[in-house]
């Protein structure tokens, strides 16, 4: 039985997430300010946990492997976005989506690395976007996390090689609470319409990349950022509306 944290693993693609892992037997501690928003597994545990306030993510980080001898897999996925346009931005909202989606990833990132390197083996995951491959109007701060958390990846991948396997996913646009809270039924039609795949993705279909990306069958593969997005970045018309794809 690994041992799985999740972060953001309360609704939309984490629930999902925590969900598969749970299902297959593992372990799996969820790390979220809000508890899971219907029944959890029996095999995941909710702990209260900001991912903007590092210590204390390192201090459940810690709690957990002192519980359970070790870590597996630590997979960022907690994320949040305020749809505005750039003149809009303002410093306290820029700076909370930047703590929470970017420094967030990165402090789960570091405590986990420590006991992973530690026991000679480790997946770290995280949740990045298409949003962070191209520009999509009214989500600029959103946009440069997830870049950055792009780039995290491929610097953690190339640090702790060959040990511990670094890996993000790039959703496109997701039928989670999050989006369905910004967007109008119309902002969802178009979206829909200029993805090739004419529909959103479903939550389970990102939780499943990522138990892929946590198995043996992935060992190969390490600094890579796996787009699933029915194909939209291939060349698709970017909406007036923006991307969905928020996790």
């Amino acid at each position: 039985m690994r041992t799985v944290i999740i972060s953001g693993g309360s609704s939309g693609i984490g629930a999902a997430t925590v969900q598969r892992f749970a299902e297959q037997g593992d372990q799996v501690f969820n790390f979220d300010v809000q508890p899971p928003a219907g029944p959890a597994p029996a095999q995941a545990v909710w702990k209260k946990v900001d991912v903007a306030d590092w210590g204390a993510v390192t201090a459940a980080v810690r709690e957990v492997v002192d519980e359970r001898g070790g870590l597996d897999v630590a997979i960022a996925n907690a994320g949040i976005s305020v749809r505005h346009g750039v003149l809009e931005l303002t410093e306290e909202t820029a700076r909370r989506v930047i703590d929470v989606n970017l420094l967030g990833v990165l402090a789960l990132w570091v405590a986990a690395a420590a006991p992973m390197t530690a026991a000679g083996h480790g997946r770290l995951l995280a949740t990045a976007s298409v949003n962070g491959r191209r520009g999509y109007p009214n989500y600029a701060d959103y946009n440069a996390t997830k870049a950055g958390i792009i780039s995290l990846t491929q610097t953690f991948a190339l640090e702790l090689s060959p040990v511990v396997q670094v890996n993000c996913v790039s959703p496109g646009a997701v039928l989670t609470p999050m989006q369905l809270a910004e967007y109008t039924d119309e902002m969802l039609a178009d979206t829909n319409a200029r993805i090739p795949a004419r529909r959103h993705a479903m939550p389970p279909e990102i939780a499943a990349a990522f138990h892929y990306l946590a198995s043996e069958e992935a060992a190969f593969i390490t600094g890579q950022d796996l787009v699933i997005d029915g194909g939209e970045v291939a060349g698709a018309t970017t909406s007036a509306f923006g991307s969905g794809g928020r996790a």
